[in-house]
């Protein structure tokens, strides 16, 4: 069931999308941390994602 509406599709491509990943334990982080909050580490890189054509 795909999303129609542009506004909806944006909110959601941010929510999945824009995180940070924790390069020790692999935690997903928010897009604001500058912390793990699962280990406390700061090794944080920001998930991949595909280029869209």
């Amino acid at each position: 069931m795909p999303i129609t509406d542009p506004i909806k599709r944006s909110i959601a491509q941010r929510r999945r999308l824009y995180l940070k990943i924790c390069r020790d334990c692999g935690a997903r982080n928010a897009p604001t941390a500058e912390k793990c909050r699962k280990c406390r580490g700061k090794n944080l890189r920001w998930k991949r994602r595909e280029k869209t054509r």
